[in-house]
C-alpha cells in the first residue's frame, strides 16, 4: 500500500490561522506602544532652560552691591526657612508617633455620635456607622430631608478624607440641613472578617438610618476612591434602602484605561498575578499591612511625593505649615485587612475585573449585579487622576448594559461629571471642588427624582445671577454608550485575561507549596516588628522626638520665627531656587515616565504573546456577555408597552410630554429640572403621590416613548379627556420648558407638535 501524506485537517489550519492572526494583532498592538511611549518620552522644548535664563538676565540687570545684598537676604531667609521646615517635619513625625498611638482615629474635622459599632454584630466588622454633629454656625439638621452617606476608601489609609475639611462633602450636605452619618473603620480588622462581612455591616448601617429617618427620602450613598465599588455592592444588596449612589474617583473596571497611560493597571500582571499580597498578608500573621498600598500610590508620582510636596513646604513654610499638617495626618495613618480581603480584592477587582461583569458572588450562589442597582448613579472622575481614570471610573457603564436604550427601559439613571485637571485625592480633598462640583451634584441630586431614566453628562459651565443668587449653569445632556466606550480607552486587550489566568494559576501553586511554610514560622511578634521597620513608618519615626538628633531643631526654629527675615518676592536667587525646583521634578518625572514606558512595552510583549499563543482566562463569561448583547429585544416588552401606551390620564400626559421634550433637546438644564421637581412634588395630582409612585411613572413613560416615540406622541390627546385638561396639561409642560427661543430647533419642533395635537396654540393658557 503507498505512503499516503497525513494531510493537517480543516480543523487545525483554521486553529493555526487564528493563531497567527491574533499573533500578528498583539504585534501590531506592541508596536503602538512602543511607538506612542517613545513619541511621550521625546523632550520637546526645555522651558526649564527659557525660565533659567529669564532669571539669569534679570540677575545680571543688579548692580554688583544690589546682588551682594540680594545674596545676604536670600542666605538669611533660607537658613531659617530650613529650621521652620526640619521643626514641621518634627511635628509631623510626633503626630504620627500619637495618631498611631491613639489606634489612628478618624481624621474628620466634625465631632460625631456612633449609632452602630460593626464590631458588635454577629459577624463582627472593624466598621462603624457614625452620625455628623453639625458645628456652631450651621444650621439644624432636618429629619426629614434626605440624609448623606458617605463611605471612604479602605485602601491602605484610615476614614475621614470626605469630612477632611468644612469645605468638603460632609460640609456641603450639612449646610443644606441634611442629616450626615459616616461609615468610619478602625485600624485592626475583626479576625476572619470578609468583604461580604462588611457589605453586609453595611446594609445593616444603611436600614437603621431607613428606620431612623421614617419621613426622609432614602439616603444618599457617597463612595469615595474604593468605597465607591463597596457602594455599589451596597446598591445591589439593598436596592429598597439606596435612594442614590455618588461614586467619586472609583475604580470599577480595572482593565479600562489608554495605551502610554494609567500605568497601575500593569502592576499585577508584572508581579505575576496577586501571589504577593497574599505573601504579605501570611507575612503579617494573617493581616496585611495597608501601607504596602500608600508606597504603590506614591510611586506614581516620584516628583511630587519625593520631592516637590517637601519643596513645596520649605518654600512657603510660613504659611503652609497647617495644610501639610493636616493632609499627613490622614496620609501617614495606615490600616490593616485581613489575608481574605485584601486576596478577594486583589483576585475580583484588581486582576480579576470581574466586577462590572456580574462575576462577583454575593453568597447562597448568587451575585453582584450591577443592573439590579436602581438609584440613580452619579459618577465623577477626573482627567488629571492617575489612580482612578476615567476609564476605570466610567467603562463599567458600557460593560453593564448593551446600549443607552436599555439603561431607559431598565429604569435606570446614571450621570457622570468630568473634570480635566483635579488630580485623584484633590477629588476629596479639594475646597474649591467642594464648592462647585460637590455642591452641584448635592444640588442635582434634591431634584433626582425628576430626571427621567437614561445615560446624561452633567456639564457645569458659566455663573448666572449676581450676588447671593450667583450660581452655576448645570446641563444634563443625554450621551450614548459610543461616548463612554470613547473615553475608557483601552478595555478588551487580551492581555488582561491573560494576567487572571496566569495569577490564578501562581495563586494556587502559592497556595499549595510556600503559604503553609510561610504560615508557619509567622508570628504577631513578628509581624508587627516588620511593619514597623516598614520604610513608611521608619521615615517618620526619624524626624519625630524619637530621634535624639532632632531634640535642637525646636529651639532653633522658634528662634528663626522670632526673628523672621523673609526676601522678597522679586529676590533673584529665589527665582534660582524656583527654577532648580521645577528641574529636580522634572528629572524625577523623566525618570517616571521611563519606567512606566518600560513596564508597559514589558507587559504587553509578556501576556500579549501569551494571549496571542492561547494563555487565555476564561472567557465564558465573556462569550455568554457577548450572547446577552446580540439578543434583540423580546416582543414582550413591545407588546407591553404596547398595551399601556393608551392609558393613564393627566399625570402621564404630563410625563410623557415633559420625557418627549428633553428626549428632543438631548438635555435638560438645572433650572428647568428644578422646575419639573417643583411641579412633581406641590402640584395636584402629583403632590398626593409618593415619591415611589411618581418614580414608577416617570419610569413607565420612559419606556414608552423609548421603544414607540411616534405611538406615545400620538395618544397623548387620548389621555386628556377634556380641552381645560389639555390646556392645563400643555400650560404645566410649557412653563418648564421656559421660553421657546431657548429649547433649539428639534425641542420646539416637538413642542409644536404636541400643541397641533392637543389643538392648543402657543403658551397655552388655563381656563
Amino acid at each position: 500500500m503507498p505512503n499516503t501524506p497525513l494531510l493537517p485537517t480543516r480543523e487545525v489550519l483554521d486553529k493555526a490561522a487564528e493563531t497567527a492572526t491574533r499573533v500578528l494583532d498583539q504585534v501590531r498592538g506592541l508596536t503602538e506602544v512602543v511607538t506612542r511611549d517613545t513619541a511621550a518620552l521625546i523632550p520637546g522644548v526645555n522651558q526649564d532652560n527659557a525660565a533659567a535664563m529669564r532669571v539669569a538676565q534679570a540677575a545680571m540687570a543688579r548692580t554688583p552691591v544690589g546682588l551682594a545684598q540680594d545674596a545676604h537676604t536670600y542666605a538669611v531667609d533660607a537658613a531659617q526657612r530650613w529650621l521652620m521646615f526640619w521643626d514641621v517635619m518634627r511635628e509631623a513625625g510626633n503626630n504620627f508617633v500619637e495618631h498611631e498611638k491613639a489606634g489612628c482615629p478618624p481624621v474628620l474635622v466634625f465631632d460625631y455620635v456612633t449609632v452602630v459599632d460593626g464590631r458588635t454584630l454577629a459577624r463582627p466588622v472593624n466598621y462603624a456607622l457614625v452620625r455628623i454633629t453639625p458645628p456652631e454656625g450651621f444650621p439644624a439638621t432636618d429629619p426629614k430631608l434626605r440624609p448623606f452617606v458617605i463611605i471612604d476608601p479602605r485602601a491602605g489609609h484610615g476614614a475621614g478624607i470626605g469630612g477632611f475639611k468644612s469645605d468638603s462633602q460632609v460640609g456641603v450636605a450639612l449646610r443644606r440641613g441634611h442629616p450626615v452619618y459616616f461609615v468610619i473603620f478602625y485600624r485592626e480588622p475583626e479576625k476572619g472578617q470578609t468583604i461580604l462581612d462588611v457589605t453586609a455591616a453595611e446594609a445593616f448601617f444603611l436600614n437603621r438610618i431607613v428606620t431612623d429617618h421614617p419621613q426622609a427620602p432614602k439616603p444618599v450613598v457617597i463612595g469615595n476612591c474604593q468605597g465607591g465599588w463597596a457602594s455599589m455592592m451596597l446598591g445591589a444588596a439593598a436596592p429598597d434602602a439606596v435612594g442614590a449612589l455618588v461614586l467619586n474617583g472609583a475604580p470599577l473596571s480595572y482593565w479600562a484605561g489608554e495605551k502610554g497611560k494609567n500605568p497601575m493597571r500593569y502592576f499585577g500582571g508584572l508581579a505575576g498575578g496577586g501571589w504577593p499580597a497574599s505573601l504579605m498578608a501570611d507575612l503579617g500573621n494573617g493581616k496585611f499591612d495597608g501601607a504596602s498600598l500608600v508606597s504603590n500610590f506614591e510611586s506614581l508620582s516620584p516628583g511630587n511625593t519625593w520631592f516637590r510636596k517637601y519643596f513645596d513646604l520649605y518654600a512657603k513654610v510660613d504659611t503652609e505649615e497647617k495644610r501639610f499638617l493636616e493632609f499627613e495626618r490622614w496620609w501617614g495613618g495606615y490600616f490593616l485587612m485581613t489575608s481574605d480581603e485584601i486576596r478577594w480584592i486583589v483576585d475580583n477587582l484588581f486582576i480579576g475585573n470581574r466586577f462590572s461583569t456580574g462575576q462577583i458572588s454575593s453568597g447562597g450562589g448568587e451575585t453582584f449585579n450591577m443592573r439590579e442597582v436602581k438609584a440613580p448613579v452619579i459618577v465623577f472622575a477626573s482627567s488629571g487622576d492617575n489612580i482612578t481614570p476615567p476609564g476605570q471610573a466610567l467603562r463599567w457603564i458600557a460593560d453593564v448594559y448593551r446600549d443607552e436604550q436599555e439603561i431607559k427601559q431598565l429604569g435606570q439613571t446614571i450621570v457622570y461629571l468630568l473634570h480635566d485637571q483635579i488630580g485623584h485625592l484633590g477629588i476629596f480633598v479639594s475646597g474649591a471642588i467642594a464648592k462647585k462640583e460637590h455642591s452641584e451634584i448635592a444640588t442635582t441630586l434634591e431634584m433626582i427624582e425628576a430626571v427621567a431614566p437614561g445615560l446624561y453628562e452633567m456639564k457645569i459651565t458659566g455663573h448666572e445671577g449676581t450676588g447671593a443668587n450667583e450660581e452655576w449653569q448645570v446641563e444634563l445632556v443625554e450621551r450614548k454608550i459610543a461616548d463612554v466606550r470613547t473615553l475608557s480607552g483601552e478595555a478588551g486587550n487580551e492581555a488582561f485575561p491573560a494576567v487572571a489566568k496566569i495569577s490564578e494559576m501562581n495563586q494556587n501553586l502559592y497556595d499549595v507549596l510556600v503559604s503553609p511554610i510561610v504560615r508557619q514560622f509567622a508570628t504577631e511578634a513578628g509581624a508587627e516588628a516588620r511593619r514597623q521597620a516598614s520604610p513608611m513608618r521608619m521615615r517618620r519615626y526619624l524626624f519625630s522626638d524619637m530621634n535624639p538628633f532632632m531634640m535642637p531643631i525646636r529651639a532653633m526654629a522658634g528662634m528663626a520665627r522670632q526673628n523672621r527675615a523673609p526676601a522678597a518676592p522679586d529676590n533673584p536667587f529665589i527665582a534660582m531656587e524656583k527654577v532648580w525646583a521645577d528641574r529636580v521634578e522634572h528629572a524625577f518625572d523623566r525618570w517616571r515616565d521611563a519606567r512606566d514606558a518600560a513596564s508597559e512595552i514589558a507587559f504587553h510583549a509578556i501576556y500579549g504573546n501569551l494571549a496571542a499563543l492561547g494563555v487565555m482566562g476564561d472567557d465564558s463569561a465573556e462569550e455568554a456577555e457577548a450572547a446577552r448583547r446580540s439578543i434583540p429585544m423580546e416582543p414582550a416588552q413591545l407588546n407591553d408597552a404596547r398595551s399601556r401606551v393608551e392609558l393613564g390620564g393627566y399625570a402621564e400626559a404630563v410625563i410623557r410630554m415633559m420625557i418627549l421634550l428633553a428626549d428632543a433637546r438631548g438635555g435638560v438644564r438645572r433650572t428647568r429640572l428644578a422646575r419639573s421637581n417643583v411641579l412633581l412634588t406641590t402640584e395636584p395630582p402629583f403632590a398626593g403621590m409618593s415619591p415611589a409612585a411618581r418614580q414608577a411613572i416617570i419610569r413607565d413613560q420612559t419606556v414608552i416613548v423609548t421603544l414607540l416615540r411616534e405611538e406615545a406622541l400620538a395618544a397623548v390627546p387620548g389621555l386628556l379627556k377634556t380641552a381645560a385638561e389639555r390646556r392645563k396639561a400643555l400650560a404645566a409642560v410649557e412653563h418648564v420648558a421656559g421660553p421657546d427661543e431657548e429649547l433649539g430647533d428639534k425641542a420646539q419642533e416637538m413642542l409644536g407638535r404636541l400643541r397641533s395635537l392637543l389643538n392648543v396654540g402657543p403658551k397655552a393658557s388655563v381656563a
